[in-house]
């Protein structure tokens, strides 16, 4: 086959499993958060659609396929139209980038392989909050206002604190690729992993060989490696509140906040327009979960799993392997969020900027200069 048409064949495929496994997993992480909530309220939660409610999400979607989408006489029409469109196009744009797999039969797990992903990441990312802004101003309404207001500052508060946090990443590994911050990873440990066996095997391993074990755990363990773990380690913490608050998640949900603003800049939707926006916000928790994973988490990789590089019906059960372990990851984060959400309380708004500006934007800063003169000192030693 042409490799033109080849490309596009598979860039085409791997677009439409990959979406139909995210459309998928948005719904079912709705219905996870219901269950999880009703766990900690000590509820019982969705049960009776299908075994253990499994089938709500398919109720729910059918729901507001069929539910009236009225458009109030008083909003801006276009603006209102465009808007939950805006909202849930970006975090969908993210996953073109993200590597969410090895390979299988040798085509790569990553949609667009660009050099620039992770800045393609933020500018993307950067342009939900229009949409929560559209959707505020167009609805001509005091509480949805207040909403889409809120979450253009709690973006530009945040967006700075997450840029600023994933510096020390491009530092120490030295390239924006993000299939490459990935094998970087695959090679030397995941990055907020202060230790890692070198050179050790799956053979090995499954030998019980405990000297190539310990020799490789002892050889995985060195003093610059221990100090680039600390401002890893700020980094992954900023880089994942950030995300919190990119993602109006709680305890940073001040552009809803349904007990003060009823429901914030989405009070005049209903039907798919306020669908859009509910399928935005979960696509956006897995765009910025699968963010996360890939930066510090080692994406797709697992010590000493191989990569999905090997021949015939191996090669792909290993990539099959590879997929389901991002996911697993990604999956992993999406409970801790929903979580988060049902354990911490809302922080008032000048607490949020406060946050932001007063501690997030300078821990940031002062965590490059940490990990740029560890770099420094680090380098000097090393012979020319």
């Amino acid at each position: 086959m042409d490799p033109f048409w080849f490309l596009v064949l598979t860039s085409l495929a791997k677009t439409l499993v990959l979406l139909g496994i995210i459309l998928g997993l948005v719904s079912y992480t709705v219905l996870a958060e219901r269950k999880v909530s009703a766990f900690i309220q000590d509820r019982v939660g969705p049960n009776r659609t299908g075994p253990l409610g499994l089938v709500q999400p398919v109720a729910d979607a059918l729901k507001l396929l069929l539910k009236e989408n009225f458009i109030p006489a008083h909003v801006n029409k276009f603006y209102y139209y465009i808007a939950p469109k805006l909202s849930m196009i970006p975090p969908i744009l993210v996953l073109a980038v993200l590597p969410f797999g090895s390979s299988l039969f040798g085509v790569p797990m990553v949609i667009a392989d660009i050099n620039i992903g992770v800045l393609f990441v933020f500018a993307v990312t950067s342009l939900g909050v229009y949409g929560v802004v559209l959707a505020g101003w167009a609805s001509n309404s005091k509480f949805p206002f207040l909403g889409g207001i809120r979450s253009s500052s709690q973006m530009i508060s945040y967006e700075l604190s997450m840029g600023l946090s994933v510096i020390p990443v491009f530092l120490i590994i030295g390239t924006l690729n993000l299939p490459d911050i990935v094998d970087y990873q695959r090679q030397h440990g995941w990055l907020i992993a202060p230790f890692w066996p070198q050179g050790l095997g799956w053979q090995q391993f499954a030998s019980f060989d405990v000297p190539a074990i310990v020799a490789a755990f002892a050889a995985g363990i060195s003093l610059e490696r221990f100090l680039l773990w600390i401002p890893l380690v700020i980094s992954f913490f900023v880089f994942v509140v950030a995300v919190f608050a990119e993602t109006n998640r709680m305890p940073f949900d001040l552009p809803e906040a349904e007990q003060e603003l009823v429901g914030g800049y989405h009070t005049e939707y209903s039907g798919m327009g306020f669908a859009l926006f509910f399928l935005g916000e979960y696509a956006a928790m897995i765009a910025g979960s699968g963010i996360i994973v890939t930066l510090f988490l080692g994406g797709w990789s697992l010590p000493l799993v191989p990569d999905g590089s090997a021949e015939g019906w191996m090669g792909v059960f290993w990539g099959l392997v590879n997929i389901g372990t991002f996911f697993a990851k990604v999956s992993a984060l999406l409970f801790f969020m929903i979580w988060v959400r049902w354990t911490l309380p809302r922080f008032r708004y000048d607490q949020l900027m406060k946050l932001g500006w007063y501690f997030f934007f300078e821990l940031a800063l002062a965590n490059i200069f940490i990990a740029a003169l560890v770099l420094m000192i680090f380098n000097q030693r090393q012979p020319a």
